[in-house]
C-alpha cells in the first residue's frame, strides 16, 4: 500500500512538473514572438493598406488598368525596400546598444557564464529587415493580384476593396491569436483603419484631380 500511494505520488508530482512546464513554454513563446510578431504584423499590414490606397488614389482619377497596376507595383518595391531599411537600422541600433553593454559588463570584471548564448540571442538586423520586406510584399501582393485581371474599372475598384477587407481581417485575426489580443477589438481596428486610409486617398486625389491641377 505504502508502494503504490508512493507510485501515485510520484505519477501526481510528474503531472505537475509537465503543466508548469507547458505553462513556462507557452509564456516563453509569447514573450519571444513580441520582436518577430510586431514586424510580420506591421509589414504585412503596411503593405496591405499603403500599396491599396495607392492604387485607390490613381483609379480615382485614372480609369486605365495599367496605371493602376503600375502604382501598386512602385508601391510594393519601394515600400519593400524602405521597411526592410528602417528596420535593418532599427534593429541594428538595438544591436550595437546590447553590444555596448556587454562590453562594459566584460570590463567591470563580471563574468558571463552563457557567452555563447547570450551572443545567439543579440538581434538579426539582416533577419529583421528580410522579414519586414517579405511580409510587406505579401500583404501589398493583394490589392495587386485582386485588381490583376479585371478590365471594367468600378468592378475593378469594388474587388480591390473586397479582397482588401478579407485580408485586413484576416491579419487582425492572425495578429491577434498569436499575440493573445482581443481579437474583435484587434481585427475592427485594423480594418477601420486599412478603409480610413483607402477612403482619404481616393478623395483626396479625386478632389485634387477634378481642380484640374
Amino acid at each position: 500500500m505504502a508502494s503504490l500511494n508512493q507510485a501515485k505520488f510520484d505519477l501526481e508530482q510528474q503531472q505537475s512538473t509537465i503543466t508548469n512546464l507547458e505553462v513556462e513554454s507557452k509564456d516563453f513563446d509569447y514573450s519571444k514572438r513580441s520582436q518577430w510578431l510586431r514586424a510580420a504584423v506591421l509589414g504585412a499590414n503596411d503593405g496591405l493598406v499603403s500599396t491599396a490606397s495607392l492604387m485607390m488614389g490613381v483609379g480615382a482619377v485614372k480609369q486605365d488598368i495599367k496605371a493602376m497596376i503600375l502604382t501598386g507595383f512602385a508601391g510594393l518595391v519601394a515600400g519593400a525596400c524602405s521597411m526592410a531599411i528602417g528596420e535593418f537600422v532599427s534593429v541594428y541600433s538595438q544591436l550595437d546598444i546590447e553590444v555596448a553593454q556587454m562590453k562594459r559588463e566584460k570590463e567591470r570584471g563580471r563574468q558571463i557564464d552563457d557567452d555563447d548564448e547570450e551572443k545567439e540571442s543579440l538581434p538579426n538586423p539582416l533577419q529583421a529587415a528580410a522579414a519586414s520586406a517579405l511580409a510587406f510584399s505579401i500583404g501589398a501582393m493583394v490589392p495587386l493580384l485582386a485588381a490583376f485581371f479585371i478590365r471594367d474599372y468600378k468592378v475593378r475598384l469594388g474587388v480591390v476593396v473586397a479582397a482588401v477587407s478579407v485580408a485586413l481581417v484576416v491579419f487582425g485575426w492572425f495578429g491577434a491569436v498569436l499575440g493573445k489580443a482581443p481579437i474583435f477589438r484587434s481585427v475592427l481596428r485594423v480594418l477601420v483603419g486599412g478603409w480610413v486610409a483607402m477612403s482619404i486617398t481616393f478623395g483626396l486625389t479625386k478632389l485634387i484631380g477634378s481642380s484640374g491641377l
